[in-house]
């Protein structure tokens, strides 16, 4: 059984974006292929909360190899996309300095199948900040169904 969602999507406004492409990358340092967040669409600053998506597109680098006939987003890239939301939260919203290093993953649970054209719905909790750690847990669905969750660790380096 899944668990609960951490942010209840039908009380959102999921047509705004509060921070697009272009900012992300203004704090995010991935680039091209490894750029794996398009939005943030909410934050809650004192809830440690946020949400944001990765539109799936025909054009992926991995779309060729994994898997030829039937492509479907590693689980690996949803963990990236998942580790790059927190990342942002954390230097943009939370305002933690430097450079963001991803250091750790655990609990992780894949539940269903990413396919291009799916857009993916990324939830952060920010659960523990210590003065250059954090972690997270983070969620991801498609057409209100959970595909994955995790736990993401972060380190100021």
């Amino acid at each position: 059984m899944p668990p609960t969602p951490l942010i209840d999507l039908a009380s959102l406004d999921l047509t705004k974006v509060q921070f697009d492409r272009n900012a992300i990358a203004e704090v995010n340092p991935q680039a091209y292929e490894m750029s794996q967040l398009d939005a943030i669409i909410w934050s809650d600053l004192p809830k440690m909360l946020c949400l944001g998506y990765k539109d799936v597109t025909d054009n992926e680098f991995w779309i060729r190899g994994h898997i030829p006939g039937r492509p479907i987003m590693p689980g690996v890239i949803m963990v990236e996309a998942a580790a790059q939301l927190c990342s942002f939260f954390m230097k943009r919203i939370y305002g933690l300095e430097g450079f963001i290093g991803f250091s750790g993953i655990g609990e992780t649970k894949f539940r269903g199948t990413v396919l291009p054209g799916s857009r993916l719905y990324l939830m952060g909790h920010i659960n523990k900040v210590r003065s250059r750690q954090f972690s997270a847990l983070v969620q991801g669905y498609v057409n209100d169904q959970m595909v994955f969750d995790t736990v993401i660790s972060g380190m100021r380096v």
